[in-house]
């Protein structure tokens, strides 16, 4: 177990960093640029999304809903066929021509 205060012998016990500790600050001129990007788009986002009334959406929903499909749902891709399985790896036997 090491000890907080344990050292090498002839060692001074020295701060985990010997120098003053830099602050990144060049990392803030594109955090905020990041930021004013982010809220420059989240306000043009607002903007272009219209209001549609309440009753025509009712009517649309209450359209689409009554109309008959196209065709039947199904899924894209067939099921496969399963096979039995035993529990126990078995090669498929070879065929001798």
């Amino acid at each position: 177990m090491i000890h907080p205060g344990a050292a090498l012998p002839g060692t001074a016990a020295c701060a985990a960093y010997p120098g003053r500790v830099e602050i990144l600050l060049w990392l803030v001129p594109p955090v905020v640029v990041t930021l004013l990007a982010m809220v420059w788009v989240s306000w043009l986002g607002r903007e272009g999304r219209g209001e549609v009334d309440r009753d025509v959406a009712v009517s649309r929903l209450a359209e689409a809903l009554q109309r008959e499909p196209k065709r039947p749902t199904a899924y894209a891709a067939r099921t496969p066929a399963r096979d039995r399985s035993t529990g126990i790896a078995v090669r498929p036997s070879r065929r001798v021509s």
